[in-house]
């Protein structure tokens, strides 16, 4: 069985996967300082009540934009389950795609993962738009290459920053206005709901649509992150949620690698 590890800004998933398939899946807040008997004894806990031993995990996968995070968790993976990990991003692993930047190395690894995925399920050009600590789009190209894309702040991270910086300002939740209520807002929460919400979904409109005029190309727009489900209801350039991208291309890159060592 593979653990797959993905480490974002604000949590870590970790996934355990049979084959293709994820079978489990847990998540917890992303701390460079938590130490890796801390990963295991509260990942073992988290096994145990599903019934999965520790012996099952025979390999692990990770993909961090948090390097502080890398020294723990590869002893987790040493320690508790006696394997050498896979990280992404290391010249010992090859992505599976040509990334076309000025400077491949500044890719971020969460995003090369996502590219992956979506090559893999979406062939031709795609967009994958995640709603993490910041809000990326990421541009794979009709013949499979990572093109680039475009980070923008996270509509979490906005809030916050509004909230912080005006003193009369309440903090809200992340959600469209009321039915039956406009984006003229009647009041300071309608008001400032119309303004993070819409302003958002006309982010992603309006970047999305840049996007395919300057690659020539329709693309198939993708959404991964906690926040996808809500903002595809609200926009029709989004074509496909897909909560697990990121793990999924974890294990694909997973099987290129397995297979180019075996042969």
């Amino acid at each position: 069985m593979l653990l797959a590890i993905d480490v974002g800004n604000t949590n870590i998933v970790f996934a355990l996967a049979q084959g293709q398939e994820i079978v489990h899946r847990w998540r917890i807040k992303t701390d460079p300082a938590r130490t890796a008997d801390e990963y295991a004894v509260w990942l073992h806990q988290l096994m145990q009540m599903e019934g999965v031993s520790r012996e099952a995990v025979c390999e692990v996968i990770i993909a961090s934009v948090v390097p502080q995070t890398l020294f723990n968790l590869r002893g987790l993976a040493r320690r508790a389950f006696r394997a050498e990990p896979m990280v992404v991003g290391t010249p010992e692993v090859d992505p599976g795609i040509e990334i076309r930047l000025s400077n491949p190395a500044e890719a971020g690894a969460d995003r090369v993962v996502n590219a992956v995925a979506a090559r893999a399920s979406h062939p031709g050009a795609s967009i994958i738009l995640d709603f993490g600590t910041a809000t990326t789009f990421d541009v794979v190209s009709a013949d499979g290459a990572y093109e680039g894309g475009v980070i923008a702040p996270g509509i979490n991270l906005s809030m916050d920053a509004l909230y912080r910086a005006a003193a009369r300002l309440p903090r809200i939740a992340v959600e469209p206005p009321a039915e039956g209520l406009g984006v003229i807002g009647k009041g300071t929460v309608h008001a400032m709901q119309s303004g993070v919400f819409w302003g958002y979904v006309g982010l992603v409109e309006g970047l999305v649509g840049r996007i395919r005029a300057e690659i020539d190309n329709p693309a198939t727009v993708i959404a991964t992150g906690g926040l996808a489900p809500m903002f595809a209801r609200h926009t029709r350039v989004i074509d496909h949620v897909d909560p697990d991208l990121t793990i999924r291309g974890l294990i694909e890159i997973h099987a290129l690698n397995a297979r180019g060592a075996a042969a």
